[in-house]
């Protein structure tokens, strides 16, 4: 195979992260061109790689950050995408580049590691970083749909570590459609099967129907939630479930969904209104 034929399934992912980082496609472009260029003027450098997609984005992040201006992104093109990109630009430089290449383009840490020339930790570390200055910007209000005591305590203790606020635990359909007349949380933490026999994923379809707000599932039933019926697709994740995975998945969730909010941003719109 030759090298253009090993690099063209990756253009298209590389274009899409170029976009993001930089804030607008014509300046992602341009780099990934001058990526290209780079390349052919010198492929003996990708003849030989073992790991044609990590290589590349090594190639493209070093001619990026070779201009100190690409510290920032371009704030003037981001309003299609939800204030992403302006949001981007209050995450510091290498943590920013972290969460893009792990949420935007699907790197495990590994891949992480060797992209940005980094041990492993310092991965781990970036990536902590990019979490916790989400929540800085986007410190929202949370409720949690869990039946287990010990896996509730463990989920809020996690959401406020992070900086969010949990509204309120509930334990059945009937005291989740409850907290929604009390509460317009910023994201939903729900189990599937809950305590009285009920079904969690039945109460987020109901409090969907009255309220736009991002679902993050925590089950060990993810087979009733792979059904093609609403809310898919969604957020899934199986218990058991690792801190530093949902961790990561907060964060991810709350940094690009649209939908999501500011702690205060609803009950600031409905006095408004």
């Amino acid at each position: 195979m030759s090298i253009s034929q090993a690099i063209a399934p990756h253009l298209p992912h590389l274009r899409r992260f170029a976009r993001a980082l930089t804030g607008s496609q014509r300046g992602g472009d341009a780099y990934v061109v001058e990526t290209l260029e780079a390349i052919v003027a010198d492929p003996s450098s990708f003849a030989k790689s073992a790991d044609i997609r990590t290589d590349l984005y090594k190639l493209f992040l070093t001619l990026w950050g070779s201009v100190a201006i690409n510290g920032r992104t371009d704030t003037t093109a981001g309003a299609d995408q939800g204030g992403v990109t302006r949001s981007l630009e209050a995450i510091s430089l290498r943590p920013r580049v972290a969460l893009l290449l792990t949420a935007l383009e699907g790197f495990d840490i590994n891949d992480l590691s060797r992209t940005l020339e980094c041990s492993v930790d310092e991965a781990k570390a970036l990536i902590e970083r990019a979490n916790h200055e989400i929540a800085q910007q986007i410190s929202t209000e949370v409720l949690i749909i869990e039946d287990e005591p010990l896996i509730a305590l463990d989920l809020q203790n996690l959401v406020e570590d992070l900086g969010h606020r949990v509204v309120d635990v509930a334990r059945t359909h009937r005291e989740a459609l409850a907290a929604i007349h009390t509460h317009r949380p910023g994201l939903i933490l729900a189990d599937i099967q809950l305590a009285d026999g009920s079904s969690g994923l039945e109460a987020v379809n109901e409090i969907l129907e009255s309220l736009e707000v991002p679902v993050i599932f925590i089950t060990a039933y993810p087979e009733r939630f792979l059904t093609g019926a609403p809310p898919e697709p969604a957020f899934l994740i199986a218990k058991p479930f690792s801190v530093e995975q949902l961790r990561a998945v907060i964060s991810q969730v709350l940094f690009f969904n649209k939908t999501a909010h500011r702690r205060g941003d609803t009950a600031a719109a409905q006095v408004s209104a």
